[in-house]
């Protein structure tokens, strides 16, 4: 089984050195990027050069690019776009206006402290996360003169020498700093892939799960073999019959296994988005 394409992954976790996620917006690109609110929340702030609120603005940016693609900020000019002001029903600026899955979610209006703004927008994305919005953005723009993050030096150089149980070690370090770290998330998810994974033959691990349907590990490892191949669907299908048939403890063991490879995989990709779905049908 080749596990370069698992252990590249894994190595290309965060996302790359000087990542910008400001899109500035007019007329023309508004509709598609209020599309992208399908797959990640977006932020729209609607603003004017002569308001005086140059550190709103700032903020907003600064707490876009440090979420790291959790979001997209969305900024557009209502001097030279009116009507979209107009069809927000904008009354003054800056109006910060959330957006999940096409649904409008009005933040606030007029100047906030840093504080302020960074806690109306983590409730937006824990409403998007509650509705299954929960993918990320891709970057608007890279500064090329930008080095790496130094928080991955440690799991990168495991990661490079294929000592994949310490590199989980250092993934959780970073989580333990930061809890929730996106980057950190699927580094982790996919190290530990490749350490579950071990020195078991694939055929092997699919027979003794043919064998023993109801046998809980053995259907984990199957998934951890299937998702390997590149056969995330089958993986994933595999998991979600076992949460069918199951409950309390195993149910939650299994659930938790689903939710990590996941991560492993990317939560934009289309097999986890369909998968994302059916585990809600098979929960509820």
């Amino acid at each position: 089984m080749d596990l370069s394409g698992i252990a590249a992954a894994a190595k290309s976790a965060p996302p790359p050195p000087g990542a910008s996620y400001v899109l500035e917006v007019d007329d023309s690109s508004f509709d598609s990027t209020i599309q992208l609110s399908v797959r990640h929340p977006v932020v729209v702030e609607l603003y004017s050069p002569r308001a005086n609120a140059q550190a709103l603005s700032d903020d907003l940016a600064s707490l876009a690019n440090a979420a790291a693609g959790k979001y997209l900020l969305a900024r557009v000019n209502v001097d030279t776009s009116p009507q979209i002001a107009g069809a927000f029903g904008v009354q003054a600026v800056p109006t910060v206006i959330g957006v999940v899955g096409g649904q409008l979610a009005p933040l606030f209006q007029g100047t906030r402290p840093r504080a302020d703004v960074e806690a109306v927008i983590g409730q937006l994305l824990q409403a998007a996360a509650g509705a299954g919005v929960v993918g990320r953005a891709e970057p608007v723009s890279i500064d090329a003169e930008a080095g790496p993050d130094p928080r991955f030096a440690e799991a990168d150089a495991a990661l490079e020498r294929g000592d994949f149980a310490v590199a989980v070690a250092e993934f959780d370090k970073i989580l333990a700093q930061t809890p929730g770290d996106p980057e950190a998330k699927a580094g982790r998810a996919q190290a530990s892939l490749l350490v579950r994974l071990g020195a078991d033959d694939p055929s092997a691990v699919l027979a003794r799960a043919a064998q023993a349907p109801t046998d809980i590990p053995a259907q984990l490892a199957a998934a951890d073999v299937e998702l390997a191949s590149g056969n995330p669907a089958i993986a994933f299908d595999r998991l979600l019959g076992v949460i069918r048939v199951t409950s309390g403890p195993q149910r939650e063991q299994v659930r938790v296994r689903l939710l990590e490879l996941f991560e492993t995989v990317g939560l934009t990709d289309p097999a986890v988005l369909k998968a994302r779905r059916d585990l809600m049908s098979a929960l509820f």
